[in-house]
């Protein structure tokens, strides 16, 4: 346990210390969220632009944060060799793990007490609210994007890892409901999105927070998929070094 512990105080530093990193994962679901609020280019139809960003941003926030902040972080110390190093200590791949797991909830619960204050202030007042629903809902989308950025962490070297982590990042947020509606994207590029694990979270948040989901239930059943398929596929592809 001291040893956890001791990782994940490591953990947590080393994400604080990372300027980039943060940006990416708050700074980022920040500026969208005040931009598209404040100026009305969205097609969201009669509601409320911040009804439907809202849950959007923090459906992008935990993406930011389980794929590409835990992604990036481990491609480097798999390249650098730490992982292997610290593999090799009393710590234990096991702990290791656990304690990256746990820097990434502590980060997604940092982005939840600064994100819905903001969406709060910009006039979201979510309508039959779950809150337990919708913290299902992330810790599955945790475990669907955690294990898709360890795939690409445990096969690419560092600097690829680095541009393969931020183009998907991009390809998952225009394609997966998060800011322009899916029913404003080609036939096609829609077809495709409904199966993206980011436009499920973002479906089942808006289902929790009361808003207009697409298709609430069919989205749960997809991130549930991408949520055991994605761990279970990095835990035979990672590669240590």
């Amino acid at each position: 346990m001291t040893e956890l512990v001791a990782q994940l105080r490591v953990e947590i530093t080393t994400m604080i210390r990372n300027g980039e990193q943060l940006l990416l994962t708050l700074g980022i679901p920040v500026l969208l969220l005040v931009f598209f609020t404040s100026v009305d280019v969205l097609p969201t139809g009669s509601g409320e632009p911040i009804d439907f960003l809202a849950p959007g941003v923090l459906a992008l926030a935990t993406m930011s944060s389980a794929m590409v902040g835990l992604g990036i972080a481990t491609g480097f110390e798999r390249n650098y060799l730490v992982l292997k190093r610290l593999g090799a200590t009393p710590l234990g791949r096991g702990r290791l793990l656990a304690a990256k797991i746990m820097a990434v909830m502590a980060v997604e619960l940092v982005q939840l007490v600064v994100l819905v204050p903001i969406a709060v202030a910009l006039g979201w007042r979510p309508d039959g609210a779950s809150w337990p629903q919708a913290v299902a809902g992330i810790l599955v989308g945790t475990a669907a994007f955690a294990g898709i950025g360890l795939i690409l962490a445990g096969r690419l070297r560092g600097e690829i890892n680095l541009a393969a982590q931020n183009g998907l990042y991009i390809v998952l947020l225009l394609l997966g409901g998060m800011i322009v509606p899916l029913a404003e994207l080609p036939a096609v590029l829609r077809g495709l999105a409904y199966v993206l694990p980011s436009a499920a979270l973002a479906d089942v948040l808006r289902s929790s927070f009361g808003g207009e989901a697409v298709r609430a239930g069919a989205s749960w059943a997809t991130l549930a998929v991408w949520a055991v398929g994605a761990p279970v596929a990095a835990t035979r592809l990672f590669r240590w070094w």
